[in-house]
Formats: structure tokens, sequence, C-alpha cells
């Protein structure tokens, strides 16, 4: 009972990175519709302002992360979702319902605010709500939550193009105003992390949250009280040495080891090129010889098919194959697939030729980055960047790994659509040589963590904090002062 607990809430906290899945599929189709370009009105400019569309909404997400580092150590990670469906509820109404650019890329930039708040708090929650056996399985929800919003936002999309005038584009922005207010309705009913209320004194309330995480029978009553009693002690070590400052993240050198892995692992998945993918597919498509509506159909199949892959690889194999594999796999992956694609491209210029076999072929190629993207850094990305790290720092070393994650989504989004159509097949070289980096990094320094509690990472990093030498010097200190405060009023 306590596996089905765990996973239902993980689901449902994932209807944050719903959001994200469904905007992120939804503003590709939308940047493509005839009633949207006329509402933009500057044909000469289009590209760089879908480009601004994009970017803001990213930009935002940046700053959103950011600030959910700070809330979710104040106001914990319940609260902070709370937060961040407020404001996404206010972005998107703001989106569905302008009456100018101005008015849309404010409402883009509240929202990303918001997908900020909860792409780094939703697999932060996770992260510490799972039981170490089924951590990847659990966090990996928030990657297949993801991929199901672009699942039903390409579909969306493919609908709404034959809608006539502005309800083409309102009505699709519009509908993300429903999962935020169902997770905004539903959050109080969800347990604070067992984690956050430890930091904050509440043992008891800690330590009910676990029974309930764990099911109620008399066997998972012992294994619950095992992993409380060690995550209590832990905790309770950790903030008697440990301040909450930035500087704890490259403190010392398993810190700093920490930080670049979570770093490193979010950066390289945006080095994967598949939020080019997902935010500007259609346009490849087209570049590859597709019409518009065409490019809109093969990317509603393309948005079903990582979801898919997602499901199984996080069911039956993340937790048992580790992390450090499927990372190296992908980046390895993803050398081949944009190579392929570069040849292709290169070969066949869509413009000059009418080759069909090597259109299926280029495509074939994105479908494939997709599945290889969810076989490796899709879910991984999200496990590793939130696991890493101490109870004391998590929320902090999350915040900084994701903001890390939404600036160079940021940066892509904004120069990708400009160099798809000014550079052609020379643009996907920059990413064959970003995943070979990476490929080379991830083999030399990157650690194997599956397994492991939360409270054992610090074995893996080389930093462990003795928790019970830390609490018996503490004791000691206490009771020595006691002793001369007694010998002091003799």
């Amino acid at each position: 009972m306590g596996k089905v607990y765990n996973i239902f809430l993980a689901i449902f906290c994932a209807i944050g990175s719903f959001l994200f899945g469904y905007d992120s599929g939804i503003i590709s189709s939308i940047i493509t519709f005839s009633a949207f370009k006329s509402f933009v009105n500057d044909p000469g400019n289009y590209d760089s302002l879908s480009g601004a569309v994009v970017s803001t909404f990213t930009g935002g997400c940046f700053f959103g992360a950011a600030t959910a580092g700070w809330t979710n150590d104040k106001l914990g990670r319940i609260r902070t979702v709370q937060l961040g469906v407020s404001i996404s509820l206010w972005g998107c109404a703001m989106q569905a319902g302008a009456n100018n650019f101005a008015t849309m890329l404010i409402g883009r930039i509240v929202a990303g605010f918001a997908i900020g708040v909860l792409s780094m708090t939703v697999p932060l929650y996770n992260t510490e709500i799972a039981p170490p056996k089924n951590r990847g399985f659990v966090v990996g929800l928030t990657q297949q939550m993801l991929g199901i919003g672009f699942i039903v936002a390409n579909w969306v999309g493919y609908g709404c193009q034959f809608l006539n005038g502005n309800t083409q584009w309102r009505l699709p922005l519009g509908l993300q105003l429903a999962p935020a207010f169902l997770l905004l309705v539903g959050s109080p009913f969800m347990p604070q992390s067992p984690r956050w209320l430890l930091e904050h004194g509440r043992d008891e309330e800690a330590r009910e949250v676990v029974y309930r995480l764990h099911g109620s029978d008399a066997a998972t009553r012992d294994e619950a009280d095992a992993e409380f009693a060690e995550m209590q002690e832990t905790i309770k070590a950790e903030m008697l040495v440990r301040s909450r400052s930035l500087s704890d993240l490259w403190a010392t050198r398993g810190m700093l080891r920490r930080t670049f892995v979570a770093v490193g692992v979010q950066v390289f998945g945006q080095f994967s090129g598949i939020n080019v993918l997902n935010y500007f597919g259609p346009s490849m498509y087209r570049a590859l010889g597709l019409s518009a509506g065409q490019s809109l159909l093969v990317q509603g199949i393309y948005g079903a098919v990582g979801p898919i892959t997602n499901f199984f690889f996080i069911t039956l194999l993340l937790d048992t194959v580790g992390r450090k594999k499927p990372l190296l796999f992908g980046a390895g992956s993803f050398v081949v697939t944009y190579s392929c694609l570069t040849a292709i491209v290169a070969s066949f210029p869509p413009d000059q030729s009418t080759n069909l076999a090597a259109q299926r072929a280029g495509i074939a190629m994105i479908f494939l980055t997709s599945i290889f993207f969810s076989l490796s850094f899709g879910p991984v990305s999200w496990v590793l960047a939130s696991e890493v790290f101490p109870t004391r720092t998590r929320s902090i070393g999350t915040s900084v790994a994701t903001c890390a994650n939404w600036a160079f989504n940021v940066l892509f989004s904004q120069v990708s659509n400009i160099a798809i159509v000014n550079i052609s097949w020379k643009y996907y070289v920059v990413f064959i040589v970003l995943n070979a980096v990476d490929f080379v990094i991830m083999a030399l320094f990157f650690p194997e963590t599956k397994g492991k509690t939360l409270e054992q990472m610090a074995e893996v990093f080389g930093d462990e904090v003795d928790a019970h030498g830390v609490l018996e010097s503490s004791a000691a200190h206490e009771k020595f002062d006691h002793e001369n405060l007694d010998s002091a009023k003799v």
C-alpha cells in the first residue's frame, strides 16, 4: 500500500511537470499558426519574435527555479508548489487573453516563472518521499508527466489548426488553466517532505509521514522506523555543522563534486538538443520538405514516442542499470543521430532536393533522438540532480542545477529558429561536438548512485558526515557546559 501511495503522490505532484511539457509542446504548434502570425503582425521579424515567445518563457523559468531554492527551504515543498501553480494560473490567463504582443510576452514570463518553480520543486519533493530502491522510477515520473503533457499539447495543436481566428491559439493556451487549478486544489492533501519537517524540528510529524509512505502493516513499520532513525540522525548532524549558504555548494571537495554532477547532468541534457526539437520541431520538418499541416501531424506522432519509451525505461530498467550507463549511452547515441541528420540535410538540401527517402531518414533521426533521450537524460537528469545533495543543501543545490538547465534552454530557444533558417545543417554540428565532450566528462567524473539512500550519498562523494561523532561531540559539549554551570553555582 505504501508503494501505491508513493506513486500516487509522485504522479499528482508531477502535474507541475505536465504543465511544463504542455507548454513546450503547444508553443511549437502555436508559432506555426497563421492566426498567431497575424496577431504578431510583423512578418519581417517573425523568426526573431517567435524565438522571443519561447525564450521569454524559459527566461522566466530561470528566475522561478532560482527563487524556489529559497521558498522550498522557508515554506516547504507543498507551499512552494501552491505558489507555483497560483502564479501559473495568472500567467496562463494573461497569455490566453492577450490583446497585444507585449501582454503575451509578459504572460509568457509570468508563466515561465511558475514553471521554473515547479520544475525544481517536483523532482525535489519526489526524491524526498521515494524509497531508495524505487527512487529512479518515482522521480522518473517527472519526465513521464512532462512527456504526457507534450503529447496532449501536440494533438491539441494539431486539432486547433483547423479553428478560425484567434481562437486557434487562445484555446490551447487557455487549456493550461485546468491542470494548474487541479494541482492547486489537491495540494493541501499532500504530506510535507519528512526531511523538511525534520530540518524544522517537527520530528513527530515527520515520523507520521514516513509511516504513511511505508504503509501500515507491522513489517513495513520496522522498515519505516529504521529509515526514520537514519534520516533523523543524519539531518540533525548536518544541521550542527552546515550553514544555509550558497557557498556550501563548493565548500568541500565532495560538495564541489556533487554540484558539478548535478549542474553537469542538467546542462548536458540541454546539449542533447531535445528542446530544439520540441520547440521548433515543425520548423525543422518544414526544412526537411514537409508542408505545415504535415509538420504538425509528424510532431504529434513524435510527441508520443518519447513518453512511451520513458515509461518502459523507468518501470523496467532505471533502478536496475543505474544512472551512469544510460547517460553514456545517450550522449554516444546523440553523436550518431546528429551526424546522420547533418549528412542528410547537407547532401539533400530541402529547397533543392525532392528525395523522399532522405526526408524520411531525417525524420527518423529526429525520432531516434527522442527515443534515446527518453532512455537517458530525460528521466536520469531529474533523478541525479536532486538525489546527490545532502538534505541541508538539497533545495538550494537542486535550484542551482535547474537554473543551469534553464539558462541553456534560454540560449537554445533564442538562437535555434534563426540558426535553422540561416545556416541549416551546420547548426547540428554544434550538438555533435557537445555530446562527444559530454561523453568523455561523464565517463571520467560521474559516479553511480543507484540504490543508495539520500543519507548514504555522502559515502559516494567522499564527504561523509559522521552523524554519530557529530551528535556525540555536541552532546559532550552540552554536558561540559552544564557541569561548568553547576560548578559555578556551587
